[in-house]
């Protein structure tokens, strides 16, 4: 079938099986560029398929030789559908990843259950004995507690009054003015337990109540600080406060890790465009000024490079570096002085007319299609495309 991007708001609602290939393939390309690191060996990516979870997939297994499993949940393709991007760059990577002899096996399904978790478990069992590593990248919008039954749904909101701020819409550029309502009622308590650090602990404690966790085991979750632009809505609101659990559980985790020398960490990682961060407001137009400063400063960063400098330059040195509170600061280019002065300056006077000149709508504009796999220049988009696509490895 011919694929065609298909938008319905802040998402794309198909994915090109060809272009999702090759985003995996430079993302494996610049890993092999960099050289071998020396990480982990023994692998479990929980949400493996997009964003920051594919890039530490992709660079433990072409940086560090690693074995990897990966959970997720992905639409499957079906005839005349295309499944959702992760499902193509899960194929991609573990076509790429066989047949250079790397172990990559993939479970589908509710990161959050307990069967999922116990399919997971038994997997490592039989194929990897133990595991040195575990990066959690979960990004889900909504939980089931496998405890309590009870369905939970996060909300991006302020806190204690509504704020309001200018945002652009990255598909017709138009910049406006939006308020935003304050959260009310359960929005904290249901946001902390969809993305807060619950989730995370529960794993680490399921896989070393079976011994599945090896001596100096390593596990990272990923969280975002921002700027002061951005914090009312950001990390001052509601995600906030479920970023503030997930990085208080990194150190009840490295607790309960003492007697394997475990560490858990919460590594700080810079903006980019995301599924999730698409769909925050303010954040588009954040994100666009700082491309345009970061590219010209010559510090932009995607996924993969962020990834790659945490790995060779953070997680696997003897001694790695820590903030005051504890966590890794991969944020640290987006946060230099002179890249903040430049995109505050510049957030004064973005407008409508002004905003293709002053930021970078365009590339934010490309990023966003290129996790669906569209506009890549390699790819030609009126070929036919084989939308039924297996991944090698799922379980």
């Amino acid at each position: 079938m011919i694929i065609e991007p298909r938008t319905r708001g802040f998402i794309c609602i198909t994915s090109h099986p060809k272009g999702c290939e090759r985003s995996v393939l430079n993302q494996i390309n610049y890993i092999k560029s960099k050289g071998k690191i020396e990480g982990p060996k023994k692998v479990l990516v929980i949400g493996a398929s997009t964003g920051f979870g594919l890039a530490s997939r992709i660079t433990s297994a072409f940086g560090s030789n690693a074995s990897t499993i990966g959970v997720f949940f992905e639409k499957p393709p079906a005839e005349g559908k295309t499944a959702s991007s992760g499902w193509y760059n899960t194929a991609a990577f573990e076509t790429e990843a066989h047949k250079e002899g790397i172990y990559a096996k993939s479970i589908n399904g509710d990161a959050f259950s307990n069967e999922v978790k116990q399919q997971t478990i038994d997997l490592i069992k039989k194929d990897l004995g133990q595991i040195d590593m575990v990066v959690y990248s979960l990004a889900s919008p909504v939980r089931t507690h496998p405890t309590t039954g009870m369905r939970h749904k996060s909300t991006l909101k302020p806190i204690g009054g509504s704020y309001t701020n200018k945002t652009v819409d990255f598909h017709t550029g138009e910049v406006k003015e939006i308020t935003i309502e304050p959260s009310a009622g359960d929005d904290i308590e249901n946001t902390v337990t969809v993305m807060g650090g619950e989730d995370w602990e529960m794993w680490i404690d399921a896989l070393k109540k079976e011994n599945l966790l090896s001596s100096d085991f390593k596990t990272v979750a990923y969280s975002y600080i921002g700027p002061k632009l951005t914090e009312a809505v950001y990390r001052k609101g509601t995600i906030g406060k479920a970023k503030d659990h997930l990085e208080k559980t990194a150190f009840t985790i490295t607790d309960s890790l003492k007697d394997i020398n475990g560490k858990a960490y919460v590594s700080v990682n810079k903006a980019l465009v995301t599924q999730s961060s698409s769909a925050i407001p303010v954040i588009p137009l954040y994100i666009s000024l700082l491309y345009k400063v970061m590219k010209e400063s010559g510090v932009h960063e995607g996924c993969i490079e962020q990834i790659h400098r945490l790995y060779s330059e953070r997680l696997f040195i003897n001694d790695t570096p820590l903030d005051s509170k504890g966590r890794i600061r991969i944020d640290d280019w987006e946060m230099r002085d002179d890249i903040q002065e430049k995109v505050a300056a510049l957030w004064k006077e973005a407008t409508t007319e002004s905003l293709p000149t002053l930021g970078d709508l365009e590339g934010y504009n490309t990023e966003f299609f290129n996790l669906f796999g569209f506009k890549y220049d390699e790819v030609d988009y009126s070929l036919e495309s084989e939308e039924v696509i297996d991944i090698p490895g799922l379980q």
